[in-house]
């Protein structure tokens, strides 16, 4: 009884990581979408301003993936954890919250 809770626990984990995996790609191709609608109007000269605007938006976006993304990876290490995934869930870690600092680093500076 306890190994079939165990697998229904993991599997509804599993799906869970899959939706939150998902929902950062659907965040990425939503800050792409606004990229592309606001460099068309800038480039056909509708909108007046500079790129940096538009680079912020999309760093806006960028950073709430990554913070999903690592959380996808967080649940995936936690169903079956072995030596081999806390390792590159560390790498993994290492590199997208040093994104993620400099990411908002941006953001901070230019918001000043």
């Amino acid at each position: 009884m306890f190994q079939e809770v165990e697998e229904q626990v993991q599997s509804c984990v599993e799906w869970l990581r899959l939706m939150v995996e998902a929902l950062g790609a659907a965040v990425i191709a939503a800050g792409l979408v606004l990229v592309v609608a606001s460099l068309a109007r800038h480039v056909f000269g509708r909108d007046g301003g500079g790129f940096t605007p538009i680079r912020l938006a999309f760093t806006r976006y960028l950073t709430l993936a990554l913070e999903l993304q690592l959380a996808a990876d967080i649940l995936s290490t936690a169903v079956a954890p072995t030596w081999d995934r806390i390792g590159k869930l560390a790498a993994i870690a290492v590199i997208r919250t040093t994104l993620n600092y400099f990411l908002s680093k941006e953001l901070r500076d230019e918001g000043r």
